[in-house]
């Protein structure tokens, strides 16, 4: 199923290309994907059925998991898409909804249901499927947990196409904030009885009594065969001011490079200093939207550059040295050369 080189630390630096931080997730996921398709290959090649294990994906809004899962279907090859729990608990028609996803995943691999049968599903904000008071059984969040149920532990579906998609061999990602989920975790007991020697390693009862029970799922709103379909969770931290500005100018499609881009389509060189990352990263940290901010604050500050740019031929450079001071541009006079900043 999988090329011979795809191997979880190799999932892991291909990773590491385009998402920054969040290490631990990233090994997390990486076995987690790697260990799918593994059974997969061995079901088909020796008949044994071996059960899947779906993942959940647990951390604030704009830690990266949607970007996680979008670049890990890349570096497999398989078809991928993406779908909001928060829509699916708004409508009569879970089932439709449903069926409407898996048809955007056949489309994804190009109308061969055999592919798609192999690709990966990530549904967001699958914290929001809790049931409210006053909310109608057909609508509520707990009905949808059950109506996905079947699908992720592996049925025939029919398509409006009258073809039928087996979800059995579908890696299920489902990713969420869950705010308030650290604190029913901090009243929850942790695994402090048992009993260790010196030999014992402390890390390891350090992690069981840091990751997330069953038991915490539940008492957050998830029903108890929900989370039985999502036995590989992994955790998402909040990001840091370093880090943000790291997401701005390390990844290789990242904001600064895909502008740098634009820049010299127009023949002019586009420098950005260190402080205005730091500024940018520093707004978007008091917005608490993790990196959700920093595209918007970034292209804040590139648009009136950029609309005057294209009409000005003589521009070689242009400067950015802070938020809030103007740019600096360097021009080329006609028979001179490039002449001094203005």
């Amino acid at each position: 199923m999988l090329d011979k080189r795809v191997k979880p630390s190799f999932i892991v630096k291909y990773l590491d290309q385009y998402v920054i931080g969040q290490d631990e997730a990233k090994k997390i996921l990486a076995v987690a994907v790697y260990s799918h398709y593994k059974k997969i290959a061995k079901s088909q090649k020796d008949a044994i059925e071996i059960a899947k294990s779906n993942v959940l994906l647990i951390g604030p809004s704009g830690t990266g998991k949607t970007l996680l899962c979008e670049t890990l279907s890349r570096v497999i090859s398989v078809p991928f898409v993406t779908a909001d729990a928060t829509s699916l608990a708004q409508t009569r028609y879970v089932n439709e909804e449903i069926e409407a996803i898996l048809r955007r995943l056949v489309d994804k691999a190009d109308g061969s249901v055999t592919r798609a049968q192999h690709g990966i599903v990530f549904i967001d904000e699958i914290d929001k499927l809790k049931s409210a008071d006053g909310q109608s059984r057909s609508t509520s969040g707990e009905s949808v947990q059950h109506a996905l149920l079947k699908i992720m532990e592996g049925s025939p579906v029919k398509l409006a196409t009258d073809q039928y998609i087996d979800t059995t061999n579908i890696l299920f990602i489902c990713g969420g904030a869950f705010v308030g989920l650290d604190s029913i975790m901090a009243k929850s007991h942790g695994y402090g009885f048992i009993s260790t020697s010196g030999g014992d390693d402390q890390s390891i009862l350090d992690r069981l009594n840091t990751r997330v029970k069953p038991t915490d799922l539940f008492t957050f709103g998830l029903i108890p065969e929900f989370t039985g379909r999502l036995p590989i969770i992994a955790k998402f931290q909040d990001l840091t001011r370093q880090m943000l500005v790291r997401i701005m100018v390390e990844p290789r499609n990242c904001i600064y490079n895909q502008f740098r881009e634009i820049f010299r389509t127009e023949g002019v060189e586009l420098s950005i200093g260190q402080k205005v990352f730091e500024q940018i990263a520093e707004l978007a940290f008091e917005y608490k939207t993790g990196a959700r901010s920093l595209r918007g604050i970034f292209e804040e500050m590139i648009t009136p550059i950029l609309y005057t740019v294209p009409d000005s031929a003589d521009v070689r450079t242009v400067e950015i040295n802070s938020l809030f001071t103007d740019p600096v541009f360097t021009r080329a006079q006609p028979g001179i050369g490039i002449d001094e900043p203005k």
